[in-house]
């Protein structure tokens, strides 16, 4: 089965923060919750892990990273990723992501994935799967953004005060570090009682 997310998400930080993410392999998995790169076998090819924790239990899935492209001019990364578990079930992902700068200091991080799954987690649908994939993408924006923006360089406002320009900056948000299954699962239940009804979960 196989889904297409097209998205674009607003990130607050500059685009130079931000390229430095999204152009290193290695730091950009960090973003994805549970993620790890584990072993890099050359310049294009990377071995990695993605944990999902479901209560007390953690089940781990294997997979592989390819870099296909990287364009610094056009501040744009593309990627497969393919992984699989104990249990049979497999998934591959082509990631194409973008960098576009925005007003007042921020940028956009656009992407389109296409996803390809197959066994167990296939059964769950295309609507299902699709609302998953937001659900993680989401956190995976936001760990990004937490990230660029320890990067940025302090900005203050124009004519702010001495006292306001060194004063501590306010503690950024927790990182996401873990995929939680019972969150998946509760997004899977909610879509398909909404479809079963013909609501919108």
């Amino acid at each position: 089965m196989q889904v297409t997310l097209d998205k674009n998400y607003p990130i607050k930080a500059p685009l130079a923060a931000c390229w430095t993410i999204l152009s290193d392999v290695t730091d950009l998995a960090t973003c994805m919750p549970g993620a790890a790169i584990t072993e890099k076998t050359d310049e294009t090819h990377y071995k990695g892990s993605v944990k999902v924790k479901v209560g007390p239990a953690t089940a781990a899935f294997a997979g592989e990273i390819e870099l296909l492209a990287i364009d610094a001019s056009a501040f744009t990364i593309k990627l497969m990723g393919k992984g699989s578990d104990k249990g049979g079930s497999s998934a591959s992902m082509e990631l194409t992501a973008t960098l576009q700068a925005g007003p007042d200091g921020t940028t956009s991080l656009l992407g389109k994935a296409d996803v390809i799954v197959n066994g167990k987690f296939a059964q769950f649908g295309g609507r299902m799967m699709t609302s998953v994939s937001d659900m993680i993408l989401a956190q995976f924006a936001g760990n990004f953004e937490i990230k660029a923006m320890a990067l940025a360089p302090a900005t203050p406002a124009v004519g702010a005060s001495a006292s306001a320009e060194t004063a501590a900056p306010a503690a950024a948000p927790a990182a996401v570090t873990e995929l939680n299954g019972l969150a998946i699962a509760w997004m899977l239940i909610k879509n398909f009682f909404g479809g079963l009804f013909g609501k919108k979960a």
